[in-house]
């Protein structure tokens, strides 16, 4: 009987030196396939020889090379190079700059853990969550306060990171707080810090008035360094790992409510992962008392822009359109906005109020303005349609009312429905005028395709027109001819009556 070793050795010499296949071995021997298998994976790997390591242009200057990065480790590639030239060195800058990038002396930076005393310091930042509002194209952003002390958290959501939107998020915040922190610690964000230079930081002129308004210094982060501003990023991820997932809300009112429950609820109340303690504890008896009280000296939070009105008697703020009265076309007026409300001045008179809106390309007018527009076109005022208008009955006021407060011309729009109503009829050209208004459109080109295209009508010659306004629109009923019958003796009894005079 065989050994294993040599059912093996009979096994690999008939796989791998005679090319018999697994089946076929397996039959010839009397095994089973699995078998077979088994002894070809267990072969002996052969060994591969040593890899001789690839030589390069640079080894010859290897010592020379890690002697400089030691002596001074901030060289560049180019200075090394210049320095390798004098020595003989043929190759190029690319191998130089890899080779330098695996031996150059690298210290790792000790970071040190931030200390805040109560009441020093608060950061604030913003965090981007996507358009999440059904419907309105729109990013949602969280705005997130938090005491460095205590780790008492504000949060809120906006639809916007401007200047207004912050400045009104931080009133918030700080009423909230019931006070100031000494000196506010913000991340780059452009409303804040407008450049880093070799200098300093360059801040926003306006953050500054507000912040020195309030009572508390600036101070900006420095660029990427995430371990400056960790009591901010730590709760924002928090916020997104706890209370985003999952949640589901109809609009921004519904979503803050939320939020507010949350925050009070349970962020604020929650032993902190880090310091051991809850955040809201800490900050009623440690913290509170030692802000700085609000300041009451008023601060303009509005957005405010200068904008032209436009020909349609219309002002365009924030990516939206905002009607104004029609006599303001043309003239220069200041936009004035919160969270809820738009309004438009021209000097110190307002002159319109909208509720905001906070979608993309909405077109918000008062019925006021439209009605002082069609006020303004002749077209459009009671009694000015011509008499063959008019026997359209109301069709023909509601067509000029709406192609009034737009840019066509009513007159040629009046002339043109007048001599369809000629040609194809007054009623014909009433139904036509009324399926145009019902698919969304005016115009009497629109008119002349229902007519011509979708009815088949045939114009039929049109009466004399003598140029004359007051003669033209003359209007005539068909005359009633049977009251000549009375009037005109019958061919009988004329016939009779010349009979009787006859000799």
């Amino acid at each position: 009987m065989k050994t294993d070793v040599g059912r093996q050795a009979e096994v690999l010499k008939l796989h791998l030196v005679d090319g018999v296949s697994i089946r076929a071995i397996a039959k010839r021997l009397h095994m089973s396939r699995n078998t077979v298998r088994g002894l070809v994976a267990k072969r002996p790997q052969p060994r591969r020889a040593p890899v001789e390591p690839r030589t390069s242009l640079l080894m010859p200057y290897e010592a020379m090379l890690k002697q400089l990065l030691d002596d001074t480790p901030e060289l560049r590639a180019p200075a090394v190079l210049e320095r390798l030239r004098h020595e003989g060195y043929q190759g190029g800058v690319s191998i130089l700059r890899e080779r330098m990038r695996r031996i150059r002396p690298r210290e790792k930076e000790a970071f040190l853990t931030l200390r805040f005393a109560p009441g020093e310091a608060v950061q604030v930042d913003w965090a981007d969550f996507g358009f999440a509002l059904p419907g309105i194209p729109r990013r949602v952003s969280a705005f997130v306060m938090a005491l460095c002390h205590s780790r008492y958290l504000y949060l809120e959501f906006a639809l916007s990171q401007s200047m207004g939107s912050l400045l009104r998020r931080m009133e918030n915040g700080l009423r909230f707080f019931g006070g100031t922190t000494h000196v506010d610690i913000f991340d780059n964000m452009r409303t804040v810090v407008l450049q880093h230079t070799d200098k300093g930081v360059v801040f926003n002129t306006t953050f500054l008035d507000y912040a020195r308004s309030r009572g508390f210094a600036v101070r900006a982060c420095n660029v990427r360094r995430g371990n400056e501003k960790g009591r901010v990023e730590r709760p924002i991820g928090f916020v997104r790992e706890r209370f985003w997932p999952g949640r589901r809300f109809t609009d921004l009112m519904d979503l803050n409510v939320q939020a507010v429950k949350w925050r009070d609820d349970f962020a604020n109340n929650r032993v902190h992962e880090v310091t051991g303690k809850v955040p809201a504890l800490v900050f009623q008896h440690e913290e509170k008392q030692v802000l700085r009280p609000l300041s009451s000296a008023r601060f303009e939070t509005d957005e405010l822009e200068g904008v032209g009105v436009t020909k349609s008697f219309r002002v365009r703020f924030d990516r939206n359109f905002y009607s104004v009265p029609p006599g303001l076309i043309g003239q220069q007026v200041v936009v004035r906005a919160n969270d809820d409300w738009v309004r438009v001045f021209l000097g110190m008179k307002e002159v319109a109020c909208h509720q905001r809106g906070w979608s993309v390309g909405q077109d918000i007018e008062l019925a006021v303005h439209r009605q002082a527009a069609l006020e303004t076109k002749p077209g459009a005022r009671k009694g000015t349609l011509s008499p063959v208008l008019q026997r359209m009955g109301d069709i023909a006021t509601r067509y000029f009312k709406v192609a009034a407060a737009g840019s066509k011309s009513l007159q040629r729009e009046s002339v043109r429905l007048v001599f369809f109503a000629e040609v194809f009829g007054t009623s014909a050209t009433a139904a036509a005028m009324e399926d145009v208004m019902r698919s969304g459109h005016v115009g009497a080109d629109y008119v002349e395709y229902v007519l011509r295209q979708k009815k088949g009508l045939v114009p039929s010659a049109a009466p004399l027109r003598l140029g004359q306004p007051e003669l033209d629109e003359i209007s005539l009923s068909e005359p009633d001819l049977s009251v000549y019958d009375t009037l005109v003796p019958s061919s009988r009894m004329l016939v009779a009556d010349a009979v009787e005079d006859a000799p």
